[in-house]
């Protein structure tokens, strides 16, 4: 009967799939907010409220603008994991999924597969490395120092920080979290990458060490669970040896550390990212504790398509022309490459011309078919740098362009600004 019993016990602890892992993120997470919407006050106050929780949190250092960084404590184990995020202030999404991971176990720890975790390891996580540019909503800290190139020279408090609470606990295991630029591919297509991965080495010559292997069997879990979600938007991150930065240094100083980063996926809002993160952050948890990522297969991370930048752009408008060729424009028509900014969510982001050339091999994530119409740039000229804010004429109006007040005078079929049809949606015939 005890035997039963424990096999009973062992079922329940490896059931939980990656859907019930987002359905118990739907049910139970704490995050509120969009993650590029939160402050450092908002940090804190969400940390209070884990902390009534019965969560460890402890104030482990300040900023160089004096504001407090937190480590959360999760788990009795002997197996030392460390976590950070947002050591550039506008990569915020882990920060989000760490808070509602720490919410959600605290909250079952009486759930089997949860007192396993707990019962196997200890988790530390630094939620906000650098409150400092969170506020700011700027990569670099208060010093304009990026901290991720800061792990040799320790120029920056926090980076001093970051290196301490590794060396004093020498973990075996470390997660650094980042967000990377949402117009990432996986490989040569127009898939964005939602999530990028990277198995860190610890040298130039990526020498492979035991925990380099497991981190890689890790990885291939994450990609089994997230493969539920966003199917062929995974991608691998640049393996290019960085000497001064923390994940290439982690794993050199005793703490293999596995990089996961946060891009975009078409038609989901930034809590979407955060549900898989969550999932992401979970599964490898799960499979430590476990034991089941010994016998995991590295084929799935192995077999990655590499990260691309540069080939997706938000908007592309094909065979565009002017009322009149400009000097500094290629031979008419036109395809006219415009993306958006990274802001907070709450701001409007504004979106600017990437390019303008005869036939672009940049693909959008919406497209548009301009070749029945005239585009008129409404504020400034019509070049690479300036705002794509646009007004669109059908090519058989009788309009005089050089009308002082063209947009009163002649109103525009279509107008396009801040990244939106403002009037005359659907005008324009969508490509994709």
């Amino acid at each position: 009967m005890i035997a039963f019993i424990l096999l009973m016990l062992g079922v329940e602890v490896m059931t939980q799939t990656p859907q019930e892992l987002a359905e118990l993120w739907e049910k139970e997470h704490v995050s509120k907010k969009s993650p590029s919407d939160v402050r450092h006050a908002d940090l804190k106050l969400s940390l209070q409220s884990l902390k009534q929780r019965g969560i460890k949190i402890d104030e482990v250092g300040r900023s160089g603008g004096g504001r407090e960084i937190y480590q959360m404590e999760f788990g009795r184990g002997l197996l030392k994991i460390l976590m950070w995020s947002q050591m550039h202030g506008d990569e915020p999404t882990a920060t989000s999924a760490l808070l509602d991971m720490f919410g959600i176990l605290q909250k079952n720890r009486s759930l089997p597969w949860v007192r396993k975790i707990s019962e196997s390891i200890t988790l530390r996580a630094i939620p906000m490395l650098n409150p400092d540019g969170a506020d700011a909503y700027t990569r670099r800290n208060l010093q304009n120092i990026d901290i991720n190139r800061d792990a040799i020279a320790l120029e920056t408090p926090e980076a001093r920080l970051l290196k301490q609470l590794r060396d004093d606990w020498n973990p075996p295991i470390g997660f650094n979290l980042h967000n990377q630029q949402e117009l990432t591919t996986a490989g040569r297509t127009p898939r964005q990458a939602a999530i990028s991965l990277l198995v860190v080495y610890g040298d130039e010559v990526k020498t492979t060490t035991p925990g380099h292997e497991r981190n890689t069997r890790l990885a291939s879990s994450i990609v089994t669970a997230l493969n539920a979600f966003i199917p062929g938007h995974i991608g691998k991150y640049s393996d290019e040896w960085s000497p001064a930065a923390f994940g290439d240094n982690f794993s050199a100083w005793g703490t293999p550390t596995l990089l996961i980063e946060t891009g975009a996926f078409p038609g989901k809002d930034e809590m979407f990212l955060v549900k898989m993160n969550f999932i992401a952050f979970v599964t490898a948890l799960n499979a430590l504790a476990s034991g089941s990522e010994t016998t995991v297969s590295t084929a799935l991370y192995e077999s990655l398509p590499n990260n691309v930048s540069g080939n997706l752009a938000h908007f592309v408008f094909r065979r565009a022309s002017t009322p009149q060729t400009a000097a500094e424009l290629p031979k008419l028509p036109v395809d006219i490459v415009a993306v958006r900014e990274r802001r907070r969510s709450q701001f409007v982001a504004p979106v600017k011309i990437r390019s303008i050339s005869s036939a672009s091999t940049v693909a959008g994530l919406e497209e548009y078919d301009a070749s029945a119409f005239y585009i008129v740039c409404r504020y400034c000229q019509l070049r690479p740098g300036g705002f794509a804010e646009f007004s669109f004429y059908r090519k058989d109006r009788a309009v005089d362009f050089a009308s002082a007040d063209l947009e009163k005078s002649y109103p525009p079929d279509a107008i396009f600004s801040t990244g939106k049809w403002i009037k005359g949606k659907g005008v324009l015939p969508q490509i994709r």
